[in-house]
């Protein structure tokens, strides 16, 4: 079942599974749960009109109706031209499932991740799949 309106706990699970800090007052949520127990938050910070980042924490398994509709939301509710993912380059899972889902690279910041270098991906309506 899609999840929209519980926001401070998705927030608080996707900061617990990233180590990040996420409020309900500067972003928004949508969660994923299996048999009530959440299987997926994603996260849309640093709306400015034209782009979005989008930030996802799985724990076990996803569905196409779930991707659809956290793309759906970037593209169609909010209207954005780009969503935009930023990951560690130690994070080689996180690089391998943006780009299976049809993120491309754009840039490396280099030294600017915790422990190396932030990947910048990003994804325009028409080269996503999903809607």
């Amino acid at each position: 079942m899609i999840v929209i309106d519980r926001q401070q706990e998705l927030a608080e699970w996707i900061g617990r599974k990233t180590n990040g800090i996420y409020s309900p007052a500067t972003a928004r949520f949508i969660g994923l749960e299996f048999d009530g127990k959440l299987s997926a938050v994603t996260a849309y910070t640093d709306y400015n009109g034209s782009s979005v980042q989008m930030h996802v924490a799985i724990d076990h398994r996803i569905n196409k109706e779930y991707t659809r509709f956290c793309f759906g939301y970037a593209f169609n509710q909010l209207g954005v031209k780009k969503v935009i993912g930023l990951v560690e380059s130690n994070n080689h899972k996180a690089l391998r499932f943006d780009k299976h889902l049809g993120f491309v690279e754009e840039y490396v910041v280099k030294d600017a991740g915790r422990e190396g270098d932030i990947h910048i991906l990003s994804m325009t309506r028409e080269q996503c799949r999903f809607i």
